[in-house]
């Protein structure tokens, strides 16, 4: 797909793909501060016109936080939406920026966890949940070394060709989902990070059944067997956006340790426990517009259906 030519993409259909592009293009150029206003108005407009999607964040945060009261729910889930507004347009700057601009506009927290494992010539997993930066912290860290990540190809094919050369513009080796595991495996234990985003509702392969915020969760055990096929150490990796413009911060956990365990459920349930106290810290920068609890045991109705 990346060997594509853009000139391909002339037919209409794509027209407003090309608008779209050109405008984040365009808002790429402007000052931080100034994307993050552009953007979390944006964030808003989207919150009052996409009333699924507002449905979706409500619902999620409610089962995730039913100890808040209604309003402070709603406080997060407008502070989700100006963030993910910002994110939106901060594609730009992640796509098209230079790697000295992207340096600059990063911090780290915990760095000395992921050093050590490099200096160690330890084979790395980074466990990097889904929040708003997540598109941010991969390209990142690409600068510095090379990495490999899994994706999925957007149905809309001048995006996916755009997407997939911005992402291996620097180190970053992209290894399509549908894939088997031998890419991953081959790449990681040459010493080449990991870098996974385990915790995404895809349905009940490869999955199990495992408590996010103590609600079943569809949850992949992908992470546990990838740990353990590549004597892996895991660090989790979590990429926040500074409020004001100010960037992103990228922080690493210390390694989980005894992991994998061996067994699906305790393995899952132990990564969903760390992707839980990040949340907490910063709940408005998860990923609620994503549907985590779509799949449900037998029996149970659907959380997202309205009346």
């Amino acid at each position: 797909m990346a060997d594509a030519r853009l000139s391909d993409f002339a037919h209409p259909r794509y027209w407003l793909t090309w608008v779209g592009l050109g405008f984040m293009r365009v808002i790429s150029w402007l000052p931080s501060p100034a994307i993050a206003l552009v953007g979390g108005a944006l964030g808003m407009l989207l919150y009052v016109l996409h009333a699924p999607r507002r449905h979706v964040v409500h619902v999620n945060l409610q089962l995730c936080f039913p100890q808040l009261s209604r309003g402070a729910r709603a406080r997060i889930a407008r502070q989700h939406f100006r963030a993910f507004g910002q994110t939106l347009l901060d594609i730009g700057i992640t796509w098209w920026s230079s790697a000295a601009r992207l340096k600059r506009l990063t911090r780290f927290r915990g760095r000395e966890h992921y050093d050590n494992a490099l200096r160690d010539n330890k084979n790395i997993i980074l466990l990097a949940p889904h929040f708003l930066g997540l598109e941010y912290g991969g390209m990142r860290l690409s600068v510095e070394r090379p990495m490999v990540t899994v994706f999925r190809h957007p149905a809309n094919k001048l995006l996916s060709v755009v997407m997939e050369r911005a992402r291996s513009r620097f180190y970053l080796r992209l290894v399509e989902h549908i894939q088997s595991f031998t890419t991953l495996v081959k790449q990681t234990r040459k010493g080449v990070p990991l870098y996974y985003l385990p915790d995404q509702d895809a349905g009940l392969r490869n999955a199990v059944f495992a408590p996010f915020f103590g609600v079943p969760a569809a949850t992949f055990v992908v992470l546990p067997r990838l740990a353990k096929m590549t004597d892996a150490v895991v660090v989790p990796c979590i990429t926040r956006q500074l409020s004001w413009g100010r960037g992103y911060e990228i922080e690493f956990r210390p390694p989980l340790k005894d992991f994998p365990s061996g067994d699906p459920v305790t393995d899952t349930t132990r990564m969903n426990q760390e992707i839980q106290i990040a949340v907490r810290e910063s709940p408005e920068q998860y990923f609620w517009l994503h549907k985590r609890f779509k799949t449900r045991p037998k029996g149970e109705p659907d959380f997202y259906k309205k009346g």
